[in-house]
């Protein structure tokens, strides 16, 4: 009952507050694994639990998209090791779990420059997108091998190679433009933004999206966040008075 009363009182808040999108940092993989004696590797599997906790968590609160920071393009100056278990990490993930994310209606989506990724990783990517595309369930949009300042130089291009061609004037770019320009071009801005593990900083993070987001920072470090610490969150978003400059 008090699971039943809970989900009531988060999906009245989502519908009050018209909370679509919620963007996560998910930090604290490596430390959670410290704390407990063990390799950084068992943080970052313990986080995948914990990611599939917080989509089935929002398809239960009616929250409609879910961003994730899983790579981010200054990561592969980790060590070579590591780096190396992520990308592997991802495939295999996507391989055991796809089918259950389509049954539960997904759509998957990644965000970043996935060129740099390996072929294999590559296909594995395309094909989760593809399987999932005609969903109607949570949008999930994974940001892998992103970087806010590489996405903005990526859009820029793009609008410089439009006015080159002679398509549009220089005249013609705005703010709408730019947004259109962007890996999220067919998904609403965030309306908040979630920090797990208590770093106080936007690591280089849907810089242009994240403008009138509300923050949300938790020491809770990312394998240990669960449904009641996004309830958490959604409750103090509900709480907050958007004012959006006024």
């Amino acid at each position: 009952m008090e699971t039943i009363a809970l989900d009531e009182k988060i999906i009245n808040y989502v519908k009050d507050t018209n909370l679509q999108h919620i963007a996560i940092i998910m930090d604290g993989n490596r430390r959670w694994a410290k704390q407990k004696g063990l390799p950084s590797a068992f943080g970052h599997k313990k986080g995948v639990d914990a990611l599939k906790t917080v989509m089935r968590a929002c398809d239960d609160f009616g929250i409609k998209y879910l961003t994730v920071y899983a790579f981010s393009t200054e990561n592969w100056n980790r060590k070579q090791e590591e780096v190396d278990f992520l990308m592997d990490l991802l495939g295999k993930t996507l391989e055991n779990e796809l089918q259950e994310m389509h049954e539960n209606g997904v759509v998957i989506n990644f965000i970043g420059d996935l060129t740099k990724l390996s072929p294999k990783l590559q296909k594995i990517l395309a094909n989760a997108v593809e399987v999932t595309k005609n969903n109607t369930g949570v949008r999930l949009q994974i940001a892998f091998n992103y970087g806010a300042r590489d996405e903005m130089v990526h859009a820029v291009k793009h609008i410089a190679e439009l006015v080159k061609s002679g398509e549009i004037s220089a005249d013609d770019i705005d703010e709408n433009l730019i947004s259109q320009s962007l890996y999220t071009k067919d998904i609403p801005n965030p309306d908040l933004l979630i920090r797990t593990g208590g770093e106080m900083r936007v690591s280089n993070y849907l810089l242009w999206q994240i403008a009138y987001a509300e923050f949300f920072v938790t020491k809770t470090l990312w394998p240990d966040f669960d449904k009641s610490a996004l309830a958490q969150a959604v409750e103090e978003f509900h709480s907050r008075q958007r004012r959006y400059g006024k």
